[in-house]
């Protein structure tokens, strides 16, 4: 069970949100490259990045943080980055600077044709994230809600190889609420794709939760503002997280 740090990117900065408001914003860093350093410090496995601006304005904004981030990273961990991707040129890109897998969100619900043509374009460096309200997605920076199921659209995304699906519960995220876990494993029983979780994860219970789901297909879960503001260690909930994984394992065998 990986525990991935969240940067989320705003004007240049590393800021937390609540419930995807753009004006509930807390910063936590001006220096992005400097916390990408702080969390691989702390033992981060992997990085998720997501472009604010650029998630609502429907293409990058902070490229220059995302650039600085790479260069502190290097070759150490993978750094997935979502957020107003919306062609495949701009995945190209990203893939050149380093990124290692792009998220593809409000584009793979509006114009879902560019997920199978990225999927086929890059294949194994795509991953899709939905978000939603009450089991319905939401776009557009979660500004928009739609009619789409959760699983009806990630059942179509799995049939074009896309590599995991990022579920965010939009009205527990940054609220330090707990991970939706019933509607997180639901997902991950209707598809065979691995399940990244998303939103409120708050303490271990929620660690001990997710360790016990991840024989269904749920890989890992982004810690946000539980870890900036200090409710966990990163160090140590990713080694409790790891002693669950082989506990429950040895539990299966």
């Amino acid at each position: 069970m990986l525990l991935i740090p969240a940067i989320d990117l705003k004007d240049g900065h590393c800021v937390r949100l609540e419930q995807g408001d753009m004006d509930k914003a807390t910063v936590f860093s001006e220096d992005p490259g400097a916390m990408a350093a702080h969390w691989i410090s702390k033992g981060a496995r992997r990085l998720h990045l997501v472009d604010l601006n650029g998630a609502f304005a429907g293409k990058l904004k902070n490229e220059s943080a995302i650039k600085s981030i790479l260069k502190a990273v290097g070759d150490e961990i993978p750094v997935q980055l979502g957020g107003g991707i919306r062609d495949l040129e701009t995945i190209e890109r990203l893939l050149d600077d380093g990124i290692s897998t792009v998220i593809i969100g409000t584009a793979a619900v509006k114009n879902p044709g560019f997920v199978q043509d990225a999927c086929t374009a890059f294949p194994g460096h795509v991953m899709v994230g939905l978000d939603a309200r009450d089991g319905k997605v939401a776009t557009d920076g979660w500004s928009k809600i739609t009619g789409h199921e959760v699983i009806d659209l990630a059942k179509k995304f799995e049939d074009w190889g896309v590599e995991a699906i990022i579920y965010t519960d939009i009205g527990r995220d940054g609220m330090l609420k707990g991970v939706n876990i019933d509607a997180t494993i639901k997902l991950a029983q209707a598809i065979r794709i691995p399940v990244i979780a998303s939103g409120g994860l708050s303490n271990n219970q929620d660690i001990d939760a997710l360790c016990k789901a991840e024989e269904e297909g749920v890989m890992g879960v982004i810690a946000g503002r539980s870890i900036y503001a200090g409710d966990l260690d990163l160090a140590a909930a990713q080694k409790y997280a790891d002693e669950l994984t082989l506990k429950y394992k040895k539990k299966i065998i």
